[in-house]
């Protein structure tokens, strides 16, 4: 298990809670370069679905964010989802982004 700083242990947190708010597949969180943090569950509608980490991500540029730092997704997944691993790397290359279970215990961290 990855040794996390501070703020990334934060981002598992806000992640997590976005996720049990409603009950969702996943929530994520990330923090732009400002520092400011974002976090978002999974959405799934008849006319669209994003995942959680796209949604947050989405919420950082909205905002204007221009670069992502960090972030981080709490799922029952043992993968990174494909559409927002490739959402942080839009904005930024070489963030890490932390996978973690349920229980906020990070299984892996991506850093590609």
């Amino acid at each position: 298990m990855p040794d996390l700083t501070a703020e990334d242990t934060k981002l598992v947190t806000l992640a997590r809670a976005a996720r049990a708010r409603i009950g969702a597949v996943e929530g994520a969180a990330v923090r732009d370069g400002d520092g400011r943090t974002y976090n978002a569950a999974s959405v799934a509608l008849p006319s669209f679905s994003l995942t959680a980490l796209q949604l947050a991500v989405a919420s950082a540029v909205a905002s204007g964010a221009t670069k992502i730092e960090a972030a981080a997704v709490v799922t029952e997944a043992s993968t990174l989802d494909p559409a927002g691993h490739a959402a942080v790397r839009d904005v930024s290359p070489a963030a890490p982004i932390h996978l973690a279970g349920p229980d906020a215990s990070v299984l892996t961290t991506v850093e590609d």
